[in-house]
């Protein structure tokens, strides 16, 4: 009965290995990897459960796949970084905004996230942007600024990308997660008085 619905899938233009990751990210998506079953997935992806053992070494496989298809949605939703010749604190708003929305909509996934999905989660990177987290690229971003002149040249940029992003994570982290108004535009104020050339 469900050999039909595997070829369904394929017979879609679907790589199957696609469609079982792509299910899964849906339903990460809605719910969450806390308590994920592989038969949710079999549901979700129309598939006999023990299809998804022909397609992955085991269910962390497939939920480290899934939640990194998830994320990279999430981010493509979100409007394009700013270009390098951005005026500094309008990139570092956008930059901060963009880490705000990203974090709302991914942050819930990971509640109740086994370590072991974590660690190849974390493997995975993020090769959209080579390999790059926002971090990398806020940081990649200060430093090309700092190069030209538009960043005090002892700025700790690390330290400034760190200090943003991870203000963002912190701030989402609440239950409910709610994003205090000003707190983008605030957090830029603060950063810009330590890293502005004088």
């Amino acid at each position: 009965m469900m050999a039909p619905r595997r070829a369904r899938a394929v017979e879609a233009g679907v790589d199957l290995r696609d469609h079982l990751i792509g299910a899964a990210a849906r339903l990460i998506a809605r719910r969450g990897t806390g308590g994920l079953t592989v038969r949710e997935i079999a549901r979700e992806a129309e598939v006999a459960t023990g299809v998804l053992y022909n397609h992955f070494a085991d269910k962390e496989e497939l939920l480290a796949l899934g939640l990194h298809g998830h994320v990279r949605a999430a981010e493509a939703d979100l409007p394009p970084l700013p270009a390098d010749d951005e005026e500094v604190g309008r990139a570092l708003l956008a930059y901060t905004r963009r880490a705000l929305d990203l974090h709302l909509a991914i942050v819930p996934a990971f509640a109740n996230l086994a370590p072991e999905v974590l660690e190849r989660f974390t493997a995975l990177g993020n090769p959209a942007a080579g390999g790059q987290g926002l971090r990398d690229q806020l940081a990649a971003f200060l430093r090309r600024r700092q190069e030209a002149g538009d960043v005090a040249a002892g700025a700790p940029v690390e330290a400034v990308a760190t200090m943003i992003i991870g203000a963002c994570h912190e701030v989402t982290l609440r239950a409910p997660a709610v994003v205090p108004e000003g707190f983008a535009d605030d957090l830029v104020t603060i950063v810009l008085g330590g890293i502005q050339v004088r």
